[in-house]
């Protein structure tokens, strides 16, 4: 695409080392772009998503950090379980960083779904890590709240062709974005090839084997480390209602607003995030 920048380029062009952890008789995938001896630092997508959805932020902290993503059970190059839930997914965190041997001044940042599994890990490890940022994602206010939404792939789907499937990626939750090269560049990673022909790289039971376990308000109290909310000035999702109520809850939670992005703020604002990303992780060293 002649529009996309340099600097996505040379971000996608750093290519990440793959590996693999055992937990609970799945291989979490997991991705990293430096070595240990550095701080840490663990980026946890969102729902449906994967770890590919850094490869354009990753790479700008790899000299100054230990950097890693992962792909959380059910999504990604990570194994499908027959159930779910909260507490599994804070286990991959904790083994994915054992794994790389991060040190405990690592800092989680975690978008949407995952940042209430980063809560849960957090919670349930208090001394693992030395902090959590939000992305978009933690306690709703009551009036943010909605039911359960309609899964988008409530039908395994197989493509003919990888056109095909790539032409019909969207981002959940709906929303549009103005920088097209990022979500091609997630489309692309987020289809895999089999028999039949090309599906999406998540398990499409995986809302409904999704166990209840713990209580993310509670997590969100018990959080003893540094604490911070980036939420999108536009999303759907999530409020500066909901940003205020998480405040009152956990008065050490640091708030930012991220002008001009939704849901999905990383790939409505790139620059302007990795910007205040690097603002936050620079006042915390």
């Amino acid at each position: 695409m002649s529009d996309t920048p340099d600097w996505f380029w040379d971000a996608v062009d750093t290519k990440a080392e793959k590996g693999f952890v055992e937990v609970e008789d799945s291989d979490i995938n997991f991705l990293k772009w430096s070595d240990p001896g550095n701080p840490g630092l663990l980026f946890i997508h969102g729902h449906n998503a994967h770890a590919h959805w850094w490869d354009f932020i990753a790479p700008a902290y790899k000299d100054d950090y230990q950097t890693v993503a992962q792909d959380l059970s059910g999504m990604g190059d990570s194994d499908h379980r027959e159930e779910y839930s909260a507490d599994t997914y804070a286990k991959e965190i904790v083994a994915v960083a054992d794994k790389n041997q991060m040190p405990e001044n690592t800092t989680l940042v975690a978008h949407s779904f995952g940042g209430m599994m980063a809560l849960r890990a957090v919670a349930q490890n208090p001394s693992r890590f030395k902090a959590l940022i939000l992305l978009d994602s933690g306690v709703k206010h009551r009036d943010d709240e909605r039911g359960p939404e309609v899964e988008r792939w409530s039908r395994p789907k197989v493509y003919p062709d990888l056109d095909r499937a790539r032409s019909r990626f969207r981002l959940q939750p709906p929303q549009q974005c103005a920088n097209e090269y990022l979500v091609q560049h997630i489309a692309r990673n987020s289809i895999e090839h089999i028999d039949e022909g090309f599906v999406w790289k998540f398990d499409e039971e995986l809302s409904s084997r999704m166990k209840a376990t713990g209580d993310i308000a509670q997590d969100l109290q018990s959080v003893t480390c540094k604490i911070a909310l980036i939420y999108g000035q536009n999303s759907a999702s999530f409020s500066a209602k909901s940003a205020a109520h998480m405040k009152e809850l956990q008065p050490a939670l640091e708030v930012y607003e991220l002008a001009d992005a939704q849901h999905h703020l990383f790939l409505d604002q790139p620059v302007a995030f990795m910007e205040r990303l690097s603002s936050i992780l620079d006042s915390w060293k």
